[in-house]
Protein backbone atom coordinates (compact mmCIF):
# COMPACT_ATOMS: atom_id res chain seq x y z
CA UNK A 1 0.00 0.00 0.00
CA UNK A 2 0.99 3.39 -1.36
CA UNK A 3 1.51 5.94 1.60
CA UNK A 4 -1.27 5.93 4.76
CA UNK A 5 1.95 4.35 6.92
CA UNK A 6 0.86 6.49 9.76
CA UNK A 7 -2.80 6.36 9.45
CA UNK A 8 -2.80 2.17 9.44
CA UNK A 9 0.03 1.78 12.07
CA UNK A 10 -2.67 4.21 13.92
CA UNK A 11 -5.40 1.95 13.13
CA UNK A 12 -3.86 -1.14 14.15
CA UNK A 13 -2.59 1.02 17.61
CA UNK A 14 -6.71 0.59 18.08
CA UNK A 15 -7.12 -2.24 17.28
CA UNK A 16 -5.33 -3.84 19.90
CA UNK A 17 -6.56 -2.13 22.99
CA UNK A 18 -8.79 -3.24 25.04
CA UNK A 19 -11.42 -0.96 25.45
CA UNK A 20 -14.04 0.18 22.93
CA UNK A 21 -13.29 2.52 19.89
CA UNK A 22 -15.22 4.97 17.72
CA UNK A 23 -13.33 5.71 14.78
CA UNK A 24 -13.95 8.35 12.45
CA UNK A 25 -12.18 8.34 9.00
CA UNK A 26 -13.00 11.38 6.82
CA UNK A 27 -11.58 12.93 3.90
CA UNK A 28 -12.04 14.51 0.17
CA UNK A 29 -14.15 11.76 -2.18
CA UNK A 30 -11.84 9.57 -4.49
CA UNK A 31 -9.01 10.19 -1.58
CA UNK A 32 -9.35 6.07 -0.33
CA UNK A 33 -11.13 6.22 2.84
CA UNK A 34 -12.70 3.09 1.95
CA UNK A 35 -9.27 1.24 0.90
CA UNK A 36 -7.32 2.30 3.61
CA UNK A 37 -9.50 0.33 6.08
CA UNK A 38 -9.86 -2.37 3.85
CA UNK A 39 -6.80 -3.02 3.39
CA UNK A 40 -5.72 -1.92 7.08
CA UNK A 41 -8.83 -4.90 8.06
CA UNK A 42 -8.23 -7.47 5.36
CA UNK A 43 -10.07 -10.78 6.83
CA UNK A 44 -10.58 -8.50 10.46
CA UNK A 45 -14.02 -7.38 9.34
CA UNK A 46 -16.72 -8.64 11.13
CA UNK A 47 -19.71 -6.42 10.01
CA UNK A 48 -19.77 -3.79 6.84
CA UNK A 49 -22.02 -1.48 5.49
CA UNK A 50 -22.24 1.27 3.07
CA UNK A 51 -25.05 3.88 2.73
CA UNK A 52 -26.74 4.67 -0.42
CA UNK A 53 -25.52 7.45 -2.30
CA UNK A 54 -28.55 10.03 -2.31
CA UNK A 55 -27.75 11.10 -6.05
CA UNK A 56 -29.45 7.69 -7.02
CA UNK A 57 -31.77 8.22 -4.18
CA UNK A 58 -33.23 11.16 -6.06
CA UNK A 59 -33.52 14.69 -5.17
CA UNK A 60 -36.65 14.50 -3.40
CA UNK A 61 -35.35 11.68 -1.28
CA UNK A 62 -39.01 9.98 -0.96
CA UNK A 63 -38.60 6.61 -0.11
CA UNK A 64 -34.89 6.69 0.88
CA UNK A 65 -35.45 5.89 4.57
CA UNK A 66 -37.28 2.57 3.13
CA UNK A 67 -34.57 1.78 0.54
CA UNK A 68 -31.71 2.70 3.19
CA UNK A 69 -32.96 0.36 5.71
CA UNK A 70 -33.49 -2.45 3.04
CA UNK A 71 -30.01 -2.00 1.94
CA UNK A 72 -29.11 -2.28 5.59
CA UNK A 73 -30.94 -5.60 5.80
CA UNK A 74 -29.20 -7.08 2.89
CA UNK A 75 -25.77 -6.23 4.63
CA UNK A 76 -27.40 -7.84 7.67
CA UNK A 77 -28.07 -11.21 5.80
CA UNK A 78 -24.78 -11.07 3.67
CA UNK A 79 -23.10 -11.60 7.64
CA UNK A 80 -25.00 -14.20 8.00
CA UNK A 81 -28.23 -13.21 9.74
CA UNK A 82 -30.84 -14.63 7.49
CA UNK A 83 -33.84 -15.60 9.37
CA UNK A 84 -34.51 -11.70 10.03
CA UNK A 85 -36.95 -9.09 8.60
CA UNK A 86 -36.50 -5.76 7.36
CA UNK A 87 -36.54 -2.90 9.60
CA UNK A 88 -38.79 -0.36 9.75
CA UNK A 89 -36.46 2.05 11.54
CA UNK A 90 -32.92 2.63 12.51
CA UNK A 91 -33.79 1.69 16.19
CA UNK A 92 -34.70 -1.59 15.20
CA UNK A 93 -31.87 -1.99 12.46
CA UNK A 94 -29.14 -1.12 14.94
CA UNK A 95 -30.59 -3.12 17.54
CA UNK A 96 -30.28 -6.03 14.95
CA UNK A 97 -26.86 -5.55 14.38
CA UNK A 98 -26.53 -5.79 18.36
CA UNK A 99 -27.89 -8.90 18.61
CA UNK A 100 -25.73 -9.92 15.49
CA UNK A 101 -22.82 -9.06 17.07
CA UNK A 102 -23.65 -10.86 21.16
CA UNK A 103 -24.26 -13.82 19.14
CA UNK A 104 -20.77 -14.26 17.10
CA UNK A 105 -18.81 -12.43 20.05
CA UNK A 106 -16.11 -15.12 20.57
CA UNK A 107 -14.02 -12.68 22.92
CA UNK A 108 -11.94 -11.32 19.93
CA UNK A 109 -11.87 -7.73 18.62
CA UNK A 110 -15.33 -6.82 16.24
CA UNK A 111 -14.59 -3.94 13.92
CA UNK A 112 -17.58 -2.62 12.71
CA UNK A 113 -17.40 -0.67 9.24
CA UNK A 114 -20.05 2.10 8.45
CA UNK A 115 -18.95 3.55 5.21
CA UNK A 116 -20.46 6.44 4.05
CA UNK A 117 -22.37 6.98 7.35
CA UNK A 118 -24.09 10.75 5.96
CA UNK A 119 -25.69 9.21 2.93
CA UNK A 120 -27.73 7.07 5.73
CA UNK A 121 -29.09 10.02 7.64
CA UNK A 122 -32.16 11.25 5.08
CA UNK A 123 -34.42 13.66 6.01
CA UNK A 124 -36.33 12.89 8.89
CA UNK A 125 -34.83 9.26 9.41
CA UNK A 126 -33.95 9.55 13.15
CA UNK A 127 -30.66 7.80 11.82
CA UNK A 128 -28.34 10.19 14.18
CA UNK A 129 -30.80 9.11 17.65
CA UNK A 130 -30.38 5.89 16.38
CA UNK A 131 -26.88 5.72 16.26
CA UNK A 132 -26.11 7.27 19.34
CA UNK A 133 -28.66 4.77 21.35
CA UNK A 134 -26.51 1.91 19.61
CA UNK A 135 -23.09 3.44 21.15
CA UNK A 136 -24.42 5.22 24.14
CA UNK A 137 -26.25 2.22 25.95
CA UNK A 138 -24.58 -0.26 24.05
CA UNK A 139 -21.87 0.08 22.29
CA UNK A 140 -19.02 2.04 24.05
CA UNK A 141 -19.54 -0.71 27.27
CA UNK A 142 -18.35 -3.70 25.05
CA UNK A 143 -14.32 -3.41 25.36
CA UNK A 144 -13.80 -5.60 22.31
CA UNK A 145 -15.76 -3.24 20.01
CA UNK A 146 -14.37 -1.17 17.59
CA UNK A 147 -16.65 0.65 15.46
CA UNK A 148 -14.87 2.48 12.32
CA UNK A 149 -17.29 5.37 10.39
CA UNK A 150 -16.03 6.87 7.25
CA UNK A 151 -17.64 9.36 5.12
CA UNK A 152 -17.14 12.26 2.22
CA UNK A 153 -19.55 14.48 3.13
CA UNK A 154 -16.76 15.86 5.99
CA UNK A 155 -19.13 18.69 7.48
CA UNK A 156 -21.41 16.00 8.64
CA UNK A 157 -18.99 13.98 10.31
CA UNK A 158 -18.01 17.28 11.77
CA UNK A 159 -20.84 18.56 13.15
CA UNK A 160 -23.42 15.34 13.54
CA UNK A 161 -20.17 13.19 15.22
CA UNK A 162 -16.42 14.86 15.61
CA UNK A 163 -18.21 18.33 16.92
CA UNK A 164 -21.49 17.00 18.21
CA UNK A 165 -23.46 18.90 21.10
CA UNK A 166 -25.85 16.24 21.43
CA UNK A 167 -25.89 12.54 22.41
CA UNK A 168 -22.31 12.03 20.61
CA UNK A 169 -20.64 14.54 22.21
CA UNK A 170 -17.34 13.64 22.67
CA UNK A 171 -17.92 10.44 22.00
CA UNK A 172 -15.75 9.57 19.25
CA UNK A 173 -12.37 7.98 20.63
CA UNK A 174 -10.24 9.12 17.82
CA UNK A 175 -10.15 11.04 14.36
CA UNK A 176 -8.50 10.31 11.20
CA UNK A 177 -8.12 12.90 8.06
CA UNK A 178 -7.20 11.47 5.26
CA UNK A 179 -4.81 13.75 3.04
CA UNK A 180 -3.94 13.30 -0.79
CA UNK A 181 -1.25 12.06 -1.69
CA UNK A 182 2.10 14.02 -1.49
CA UNK A 183 4.06 14.52 -4.81
CA UNK A 184 6.58 11.86 -2.94
CA UNK A 185 3.84 9.51 -2.47
CA UNK A 186 2.83 10.51 -6.37
CA UNK A 187 5.97 8.60 -7.54
CA UNK A 188 6.00 5.98 -5.81
CA UNK A 189 1.69 5.39 -6.55
CA UNK A 190 3.04 5.31 -10.59
CA UNK A 191 6.04 3.53 -10.12
CA UNK A 192 4.39 0.57 -8.41
CA UNK A 193 1.62 0.81 -11.32
CA UNK A 194 4.80 0.81 -13.97
CA UNK A 195 3.39 4.06 -15.29
CA UNK A 196 6.48 5.77 -16.35
CA UNK A 197 6.51 9.53 -15.65
CA UNK A 198 9.41 12.30 -15.54
CA UNK A 199 9.14 14.35 -11.66
CA UNK A 200 7.95 17.48 -14.62
CA UNK A 201 5.02 15.07 -15.94
CA UNK A 202 4.22 14.06 -12.05
CA UNK A 203 4.09 17.65 -10.98
CA UNK A 204 1.80 18.53 -14.01
CA UNK A 205 -0.33 14.82 -13.06
CA UNK A 206 -0.32 17.02 -9.63
CA UNK A 207 -1.39 19.90 -10.94
CA UNK A 208 -4.62 18.24 -13.08
CA UNK A 209 -5.97 15.84 -10.54
CA UNK A 210 -4.00 16.11 -7.67
CA UNK A 211 -2.81 13.65 -5.31
CA UNK A 212 -6.16 12.02 -5.51
CA UNK A 213 -5.21 8.05 -5.62
CA UNK A 214 -8.62 7.01 -7.33
CA UNK A 215 -7.82 9.30 -10.60
CA UNK A 216 -3.87 8.86 -10.49
CA UNK A 217 -5.20 5.01 -11.21
CA UNK A 218 -7.26 5.86 -14.39
CA UNK A 219 -3.41 7.02 -16.10
CA UNK A 220 -2.53 4.20 -18.15
CA UNK A 221 1.33 2.59 -18.69
CA UNK A 222 2.45 3.28 -22.30
CA UNK A 223 0.59 6.61 -22.86
CA UNK A 224 2.53 9.42 -22.76
CA UNK A 225 0.75 12.38 -19.68
CA UNK A 226 -0.92 14.04 -22.78
CA UNK A 227 -2.38 11.34 -24.14
CA UNK A 228 -3.25 10.29 -20.54
CA UNK A 229 -4.52 13.66 -19.86
CA UNK A 230 -7.02 13.49 -23.14
CA UNK A 231 -8.25 10.13 -22.01
CA UNK A 232 -9.40 11.44 -18.59
CA UNK A 233 -10.72 14.82 -20.15
CA UNK A 234 -11.15 15.74 -23.59
CA UNK A 235 -11.68 12.14 -25.67
CA UNK A 236 -15.42 11.23 -26.10
CA UNK A 237 -16.84 9.13 -23.19
CA UNK A 238 -14.06 10.80 -21.43
CA UNK A 239 -12.97 8.75 -18.05
CA UNK A 240 -13.85 11.85 -15.35
CA UNK A 241 -16.63 13.26 -17.40
CA UNK A 242 -19.09 14.99 -15.00
CA UNK A 243 -17.16 14.11 -11.99
CA UNK A 244 -16.75 18.04 -11.07
CA UNK A 245 -20.67 17.84 -10.36
CA UNK A 246 -20.48 14.19 -9.02
CA UNK A 247 -17.75 15.50 -6.49
CA UNK A 248 -20.30 17.99 -5.07
CA UNK A 249 -23.87 16.21 -5.34
CA UNK A 250 -22.36 12.87 -3.45
CA UNK A 251 -20.97 15.24 -0.13
CA UNK A 252 -22.73 18.35 -0.04
CA UNK A 253 -26.36 18.85 0.70
CA UNK A 254 -26.44 22.30 -0.66
CA UNK A 255 -24.32 21.52 -3.87
CA UNK A 256 -25.10 24.48 -6.67
CA UNK A 257 -24.30 26.81 -3.56
CA UNK A 258 -21.01 24.87 -2.89
CA UNK A 259 -20.41 25.25 -6.89
CA UNK A 260 -20.96 28.45 -7.00
CA UNK A 261 -18.39 29.50 -4.15
CA UNK A 262 -15.48 27.25 -5.65
CA UNK A 263 -16.17 28.79 -9.01
CA UNK A 264 -16.24 32.41 -7.40
CA UNK A 265 -12.88 31.85 -5.74
CA UNK A 266 -11.58 30.09 -9.14
CA UNK A 267 -11.84 33.64 -10.60
CA UNK A 268 -9.44 35.42 -8.32
CA UNK A 269 -5.70 34.28 -8.19
CA UNK A 270 -5.18 35.69 -4.80
CA UNK A 271 -9.08 34.33 -3.48
CA UNK A 272 -11.35 36.76 -2.34
CA UNK A 273 -12.22 38.36 0.78
CA UNK A 274 -15.65 37.04 2.86
CA UNK A 275 -17.27 40.56 1.56
CA UNK A 276 -15.88 40.49 -1.52
CA UNK A 277 -16.92 36.31 -2.06
CA UNK A 278 -20.77 37.73 -0.91
CA UNK A 279 -20.91 40.49 -3.78
CA UNK A 280 -19.90 37.87 -6.23
CA UNK A 281 -21.92 34.86 -5.45
CA UNK A 282 -25.52 36.98 -4.47
CA UNK A 283 -24.88 34.41 -1.17
CA UNK A 284 -26.34 36.59 1.95
CA UNK A 285 -23.72 36.59 4.58
CA UNK A 286 -24.74 34.89 7.60
CA UNK A 287 -24.38 31.32 9.13
CA UNK A 288 -25.32 30.01 6.05
CA UNK A 289 -22.74 31.39 4.39
CA UNK A 290 -20.45 30.24 7.43
CA UNK A 291 -21.28 26.41 6.88
CA UNK A 292 -20.94 26.20 3.29
CA UNK A 293 -16.98 27.85 3.59
CA UNK A 294 -16.50 25.55 6.78
CA UNK A 295 -17.65 22.22 4.04
CA UNK A 296 -15.21 23.14 1.41
CA UNK A 297 -12.60 24.19 3.78
CA UNK A 298 -12.48 20.77 5.21
CA UNK A 299 -13.57 19.04 2.82
CA UNK A 300 -9.68 20.31 1.05
CA UNK A 301 -11.60 21.88 -1.71
CA UNK A 302 -10.52 25.76 -0.28
CA UNK A 303 -8.38 27.32 2.53
CA UNK A 304 -9.03 30.54 4.24
CA UNK A 305 -5.70 32.64 5.23
CA UNK A 306 -4.71 36.46 6.29
CA UNK A 307 -2.53 38.09 3.56
CA UNK A 308 1.17 38.95 4.90
CA UNK A 309 0.45 42.27 6.74
CA UNK A 310 -2.91 42.90 6.87
CA UNK A 311 -5.85 41.59 9.41
CA UNK A 312 -8.36 39.56 10.55
CA UNK A 313 -11.06 41.46 8.37
CA UNK A 314 -8.74 40.75 5.15
CA UNK A 315 -8.83 37.37 5.91
CA UNK A 316 -9.05 35.41 1.99
CA UNK A 317 -11.06 32.32 0.96
CA UNK A 318 -8.87 30.55 -2.25
CA UNK A 319 -9.32 27.59 -4.42
CA UNK A 320 -7.08 25.00 -3.29
CA UNK A 321 -8.16 21.84 -4.93
CA UNK A 322 -6.02 20.87 -8.22
CA UNK A 323 -9.33 19.09 -9.98
CA UNK A 324 -11.18 22.01 -9.21
CA UNK A 325 -8.48 24.74 -10.17
CA UNK A 326 -8.36 22.47 -13.87
CA UNK A 327 -11.69 21.49 -14.71
CA UNK A 328 -12.93 25.11 -13.98
CA UNK A 329 -10.37 26.33 -16.36
CA UNK A 330 -10.64 23.63 -19.46
CA UNK A 331 -14.08 22.56 -19.15
CA UNK A 332 -15.58 24.99 -21.86
CA UNK A 333 -12.97 23.34 -24.09
CA UNK A 334 -13.63 20.09 -22.62
CA UNK A 335 -17.37 20.70 -23.69
CA UNK A 336 -17.31 22.28 -26.83
CA UNK A 337 -13.80 20.48 -28.30
CA UNK A 338 -13.95 18.42 -31.08
CA UNK A 339 -11.24 17.09 -30.90
CA UNK A 340 -10.01 13.69 -29.13
CA UNK A 341 -6.42 14.95 -28.77
CA UNK A 342 -7.21 18.24 -27.44
CA UNK A 343 -4.16 18.28 -25.02
CA UNK A 344 -1.94 16.63 -27.21
CA UNK A 345 -2.52 19.38 -29.63
CA UNK A 346 -2.41 22.56 -27.33
CA UNK A 347 0.16 21.10 -24.70
CA UNK A 348 2.74 24.12 -25.29
CA UNK A 349 0.05 26.71 -25.98
CA UNK A 350 -0.58 29.98 -24.57
CA UNK A 351 -3.84 28.95 -22.57
CA UNK A 352 -2.26 26.04 -21.03
CA UNK A 353 1.25 27.73 -19.67
CA UNK A 354 -1.18 30.09 -18.19
CA UNK A 355 -2.79 27.67 -16.35
CA UNK A 356 0.40 26.01 -15.67
CA UNK A 357 1.45 28.78 -13.90
CA UNK A 358 -1.65 28.66 -11.24
CA UNK A 359 -1.54 25.32 -10.78
CA UNK A 360 1.98 25.02 -9.93
CA UNK A 361 1.82 28.09 -7.58
CA UNK A 362 -1.31 25.95 -6.10
CA UNK A 363 0.82 22.61 -5.67
CA UNK A 364 3.74 24.71 -3.93
CA UNK A 365 0.87 26.08 -1.95
CA UNK A 366 0.05 22.54 -1.11
CA UNK A 367 3.45 21.33 -0.35
CA UNK A 368 4.56 24.11 2.40
CA UNK A 369 6.28 21.17 4.36
CA UNK A 370 8.55 20.01 1.34
CA UNK A 371 9.15 23.57 1.14
CA UNK A 372 10.67 24.30 4.64
CA UNK A 373 12.00 21.08 4.70
CA UNK A 374 14.50 21.92 1.94
CA UNK A 375 14.89 25.33 3.47
CA UNK A 376 16.32 23.46 6.69
CA UNK A 377 13.75 25.21 8.71
CA UNK A 378 11.18 22.30 9.53
CA UNK A 379 11.73 22.79 13.07
CA UNK A 380 10.96 26.56 13.09
CA UNK A 381 7.41 28.55 13.18
CA UNK A 382 6.36 29.97 10.52
CA UNK A 383 3.10 32.02 8.91
CA UNK A 384 2.63 31.46 5.44
CA UNK A 385 0.70 33.28 2.87
CA UNK A 386 0.15 35.66 -0.20
CA UNK A 387 1.22 39.27 -0.08
CA UNK A 388 -1.39 41.39 -1.90
CA UNK A 389 -0.72 45.19 -1.56
CA UNK A 390 -2.75 47.31 -3.05
CA UNK A 391 -1.78 51.08 -4.28
CA UNK A 392 -4.32 54.19 -5.05
CA UNK A 393 -4.54 54.60 -8.49
CA UNK A 394 -1.70 52.06 -9.03
CA UNK A 395 -1.83 48.65 -9.86
CA UNK A 396 -0.47 46.98 -6.60
CA UNK A 397 2.05 44.66 -5.75
CA UNK A 398 1.45 40.52 -5.29
CA UNK A 399 4.14 38.32 -4.27
CA UNK A 400 3.34 34.76 -4.84
CA UNK A 401 3.77 33.35 -1.12
CA UNK A 402 5.57 34.87 2.40
CA UNK A 403 7.20 32.38 4.65
CA UNK A 404 7.23 34.83 7.68
CA UNK A 405 9.81 32.81 10.17
CA UNK A 406 10.19 33.28 14.06
CA UNK A 407 14.50 33.22 13.81
CA UNK A 408 13.62 36.76 12.34
CA UNK A 409 13.85 35.67 8.41
CA UNK A 410 10.66 36.24 5.88
CA UNK A 411 11.28 34.33 2.60
CA UNK A 412 9.96 35.97 0.00
CA UNK A 413 9.23 33.57 -2.76
CA UNK A 414 8.22 33.73 -6.61
CA UNK A 415 6.99 30.60 -8.23
CA UNK A 416 7.78 29.76 -11.63
CA UNK A 417 6.86 26.57 -13.56
CA UNK A 418 9.33 26.13 -16.55
CA UNK A 419 10.12 23.89 -18.86
CA UNK A 420 14.12 24.33 -18.22
CA UNK A 421 16.15 26.42 -16.15
CA UNK A 422 14.75 29.96 -15.29
CA UNK A 423 16.64 32.92 -15.68
CA UNK A 424 16.51 35.97 -14.36
CA UNK A 425 16.62 39.10 -16.90
CA UNK A 426 17.34 43.11 -16.21
CA UNK A 427 13.36 43.81 -16.04
CA UNK A 428 12.69 40.88 -13.97
CA UNK A 429 16.04 42.10 -11.52
CA UNK A 430 14.43 45.29 -10.92
CA UNK A 431 10.72 44.03 -10.36
CA UNK A 432 12.96 41.59 -7.32
CA UNK A 433 14.46 44.63 -6.26
CA UNK A 434 11.19 46.62 -6.21
CA UNK A 435 9.21 43.97 -4.08
CA UNK A 436 12.34 43.56 -1.73
CA UNK A 437 12.67 46.79 -1.06
CA UNK A 438 8.58 46.92 -0.69
CA UNK A 439 8.99 44.59 1.78
CA UNK A 440 11.71 45.91 3.88
CA UNK A 441 10.35 49.28 4.21
CA UNK A 442 7.33 47.23 6.29
CA UNK A 443 9.21 44.74 8.09
CA UNK A 444 10.55 45.94 11.75
CA UNK A 445 14.25 46.50 11.85
CA UNK A 446 15.14 42.99 13.07
CA UNK A 447 13.92 41.10 10.21
CA UNK A 448 15.73 39.84 6.85
CA UNK A 449 14.55 39.25 3.89
CA UNK A 450 15.81 36.38 2.00
CA UNK A 451 14.13 36.15 -1.73
CA UNK A 452 13.72 32.51 -2.90
CA UNK A 453 12.73 30.84 -5.80
CA UNK A 454 10.56 28.04 -6.26
CA UNK A 455 11.11 26.68 -9.62
CA UNK A 456 11.05 23.32 -11.50
CA UNK A 457 15.06 23.07 -13.00
CA UNK A 458 16.88 25.70 -10.57
CA UNK A 459 18.07 28.93 -11.74
CA UNK A 460 20.67 29.42 -14.63
CA UNK A 461 23.57 31.20 -13.62
CA UNK A 462 24.05 34.98 -15.08
CA UNK A 463 25.26 38.32 -13.77
CA UNK A 464 21.50 38.53 -12.04
CA UNK A 465 21.02 35.00 -10.41
CA UNK A 466 22.71 35.88 -7.15
CA UNK A 467 19.53 38.37 -6.83
CA UNK A 468 18.09 34.85 -4.93
CA UNK A 469 19.24 33.59 -1.64
CA UNK A 470 17.47 30.35 -2.00
CA UNK A 471 16.64 28.17 -4.73
CA UNK A 472 14.06 25.34 -4.41
CA UNK A 473 13.33 22.55 -7.34
CA UNK A 474 11.16 20.04 -7.91
CA UNK A 475 13.51 17.58 -6.97
CA UNK A 476 12.99 18.96 -3.18
CA UNK A 477 9.48 18.95 -3.90
CA UNK A 478 9.00 15.20 -4.66
CA UNK A 479 11.37 14.58 -1.61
Amino acid sequence: MIGRKAEINELNRLYHTDKAQLVAVYGRRRVGKTYLIDEAFKGRITFRHAGLSPVELGSDGKGALKIQLQNFYFSLQLAGEKNIRCPKSWLEAFFMLEEYLEKNDHGERQVVFLDEMPWMDTPRSGFVTAFEAFWNNWGCHRENLMVIVCGSANSWIRDKLINSHGGLYNRVTHVIKLEPFSLKECREFYEYNNVIMSDYDIARSYMTIGGIPFYMGYMEPGLSFPQNVDKLFFSKGAKLEGEFDRLFDSAFSSPEAMKTIVTALYSRRAGLTRKELIAVTGIENGGTLTQYLNALITSDYIISYIPFGSGKREERYKLSDPFCIFWLHFSDRAKSSQSNHFWQENDLSQEVISWSGLAFENLCFNHIDQIKTALGISGISTACSPWIRKENGEKGMQIDLIIDRKDNVVNMCEIKFYSSEFSVDKNYHMILMDRCNAMIEMLPKKKTVHSTLITTYGLKPNAYSGDFTNVITLEDLVR
